[in-house]
């Protein structure tokens, strides 16, 4: 007994959770950061899985998985160096360590992807389809990393689901978006079995994926709105759209191959 209280205490002493950071002796860890690598890695065992039932070869899909995140990281620090290269040049590595994934990182990551996809030849429609379910697993795990950090909270309420924050009771909204994003996924998973036309799989994702991020954005904190909505709204609609664009478009042949 005495030793497995010994053991117990010395575990604790060395890994901690507090406030959203983990401890690991003298390392310490966001949360966010740990939730996001767990399930980029995740992403990408699934993404072996679905390469097949999407007509893909697995290893040209790795590598152009392991393409998007390396541009991801490169492009948002070259965005983060342009925006302030006076505190870059003063403070490099403070500066590094910024979260600075904005919307033009994430739009010109996907210009980047798009190239190397059409240079790979790689049917892009298919691609979408296989990556759909795994971006769903990330989405879950980035929303778990927000509930961790205690980010992106949910608006004050008084109903009996509400959880404590340091504003007082809110909506649940980031683990409402990790059961959401799990529950698209297996629906997604279970679609791409049934091995529909090209593009299908994508097109679900996109108008059940921007309905619900849509919905999620009117019980968060709200944000600086541009026009009538939210920047994250926007963002959902023209995901919505996408999808209905994907649903009416017909099938080309070199979709089909």
């Amino acid at each position: 007994m005495v030793s497995f209280s010994l053991t117990s205490t010395a575990l604790h002493s060395w890994v901690t959770l507090a406030t959203g950071v983990v401890r690991l002796g003298p390392l310490r860890i966001s949360g966010y950061s740990l939730c996001a690598a767990v399930g980029l890695l995740a992403a990408l065992w699934l993404s072996q899985r679905t390469a097949m039932l999407a007509g893909l070869r697995a290893e040209p899909l790795w590598d152009a998985g392991i393409f998007t995140v390396a541009a991801a990281f490169v492009i948002s620090r070259l965005l983060l160096i342009v925006r302030d290269a006076h505190a870059f040049l003063r403070y490099p590595l403070l500066v590094l360590a910024l979260p600075s994934f904005t919307y033009l990182g994430m739009a010109t990551t996907a210009v980047a992807t798009l190239i190397y996809l059409r240079r790979r030849k790689l049917p892009l429609l298919r691609v979408l389809d296989a990556w759909a379910p795994c971006e769903a697993l990330l989405a879950a795990a980035l929303s778990l990393g927000h509930w961790v950090e205690g980010s992106d909270e949910g608006m004050p309420t008084r109903m009996p689901w509400g959880v404590a924050s340091p504003i007082g009771r809110v909506h649940p909204v980031q683990l409402c978006a990790v059961v959401a994003a799990l529950a698209l996924g297996a629906v997604l998973l279970a679609l791409l079995l049934r091995q529909p036309r090209p593009g299908l799989v994508a097109a679900v994702a996109l108008l059940a994926g921007g309905l619900i991020a849509f919905l999620l954005e009117m019980l968060t904190q709200p944000d600086l709105p541009v026009g009538w909505l939210e920047p994250g709204q926007w963002i959902a609609v023209a995901s919505m759209l996408a999808g209905i664009v994907l649903c009416i478009s017909p099938q080309t042949p070199q979709e089909a191959t």
